[in-house]
């Protein structure tokens, strides 16, 4: 049974002012999501002091760890949006059911993906052009990330359930106290402090698993024993399977539209390779960099699907419309200012990430041209959440690949063709102004038929209801 504070919660989200409501839940998931990606910078930034090599080596491993976290991001979609609608819906126990089927089913699921990433490992990453010096400081890495990706899946998706049920201050501080871990762990194990040797990349990793294993204790404990979402197993194999359709109906096409964004970086990363291993590091350091300067979009992401499928369960589509525009406007704003923030900080960035003129050259470029879209692609990050929390997986999926393999990578390429590395840019930010004005006319001619479907039924239902009772029955 849901406790008293998570029914007032999803009361709010359904009858409470939007903007207030809406940002209430957002700002604890924008302290958290700040934390945590602010802590992986500072995992970049000592990763960078082992050299130029090292911080390559990251930038060539980020499209294969982002597609194991697309996949959990996938789940977690299909997770929140299945229980939210659920509760939405007063259907408390069913909740319960996905919670449990959600986590195991997301294990098993990143086991599998995880394994395979730890036996095909070589050949991945030289199809990704990782030169023989660095493939060794590669597999120093992944080797262990891939051995301790099980306990970054089971935080990620039980945060969910959490966002799900109107709760986003506790994820928030779950994942702000891992990345402070992580952040005390990087100096300790990468170069070594008292009895604890340096272990250089391989340290790296360990501080990762272990941010990520407290994590694990953290969410279980809550959602088992404290908050009681949950149970340790599904009640049987037929409630799990059902379940599990349920879930993997939207987490499938959720996980493939993420993983689309690793596969998309993948082939940015041969094109930037082809420019030298500093045009590599410069473009690794590039991408977490937009991880925070991306980070309302992120907690908005998280915060506004729950607020969409509580809302779509009841029927709310014109709430479910307002807070969409409401999110979009504050995106585009909050990214105006972002992006002269990050030219105010450039000379700072580039001393925190470039070792060598080369790195620091790139890095100027990206600060100075990739920016200027973030806003419209924060536009689309929160359509194709927006369409997930809806339950239209499918065309969410179709507007990551339109964005991504229609437009993104191919203008990128052009642009690389014509001018280098800045028209590859350039390619990149005009791709995402298309894409965001396509997808706000896609999500608005979906809800609004969604609107026209539930108007005509519900005057169907009261025509029903008012009819004579002898002739509901041919009397």
């Amino acid at each position: 049974m849901r406790s008293a504070a998570s029914t007032q919660k999803s009361q709010q989200m359904l009858n409470g002012p939007i903007t207030p409501t809406l940002w209430s839940m957002t700002w604890p998931m924008i302290a958290g999501v700040a934390t945590l990606i602010s802590f992986n910078l500072v995992d970049t930034f000592f990763i960078s002091l082992l050299g130029t090599e090292a911080l390559a080596a990251i930038g060539f491993t980020f499209p294969v760890t982002f597609t194991v976290i697309s996949l959990t991001i996938g789940l977690g979609i299909g997770t929140s949006a299945v229980i939210a609608r659920k509760l939405g819906a007063n259907e408390d126990e069913e909740a319960r059911n996905s919670g449990s089927s959600a986590l195991w089913l997301s294990a098993l699921l990143v086991g599998i993906l995880a394994f395979l990433g730890f036996v095909f490992s070589r050949p991945i990453f030289a199809m990704l052009g990782a030169t023989p010096e660095i493939m060794p400081l590669i597999d120093e890495y992944m080797n262990i990330w891939f051995l301790g990706a099980i306990f970054l899946v089971l935080p990620m998706v039980g945060n969910s359930i959490l966002r799900a049920s109107g709760d986003t201050k506790t994820p928030s501080l779950i994942m702000a106290t891992g990345g402070l871990v992580n952040a005390i762990l990087d100096p300790i194990l990468i170069f070594g402090w008292g009895p604890v040797p340096a272990m250089g990349m391989e340290g790296a990793a360990y501080a990762s698993v272990g941010s990520w294993l407290i994590g694990f204790v953290a969410i279980i404990y809550l959602l088992v024993w404290r908050k009681r979402l949950i149970e340790p197993l599904p009640p049987g194999f037929v409630d799990f399977w059902r379940a599990s359709k349920q879930l993997l109906r939207i987490g499938l096409p959720a996980a493939s539209a993420n993983m689309l964004t690793p596969i998309a970086m993948g082939v940015l990363t041969a094109i930037v390779a082809t420019h030298g291993a500093p045009a590599v590091a410069a473009f690794g350091a590039g991408a977490r960099l937009e991880s925070i300067a991306s980070v309302v979009i992120l907690a908005l992401s998280m915060s506004l699907p729950p607020f969409i499928s509580q809302n779509f369960g009841a029927g709310k589509i014109q709430r479910v419309q307002a807070a969409y525009k409401t999110a979009l406007k504050l995106i585009l704003l909050l990214q105006a200012g972002v992006y002269l923030l990050m030219l105010a900080l450039l000379p700072v960035i580039q001393m925190a990430f470039a070792r060598d003129a080369e790195v620091a050259r790139v890095l100027a470029l990206f600060v100075w041209i990739m920016p200027l879209g973030y806003g419209v692609q924060g536009w689309i990050i929160l359509t194709n959440s927006s369409l997930n929390a809806l339950h239209l997986p499918i065309q969410a999926l179709l507007l990551s690949l339109l964005r991504l393999f229609v437009m993104f990578v191919p203008l990128s390429w052009l642009g690389n063709m014509i001018a280098d590395l800045p028209g590859m840019f350039v390619g990149g930010v005009l791709a995402n102004v298309i894409t965001a004005f396509l997808a706000y006319r896609w999500f608005m001619r979906e809800t609004n038929g969604q609107a026209g479907r539930i108007t005509a039924a519900n005057a169907v239902a009261t025509a029903t209801a008012n009819e004579p009772k002898g002739e509901q029955h041919g009397a």
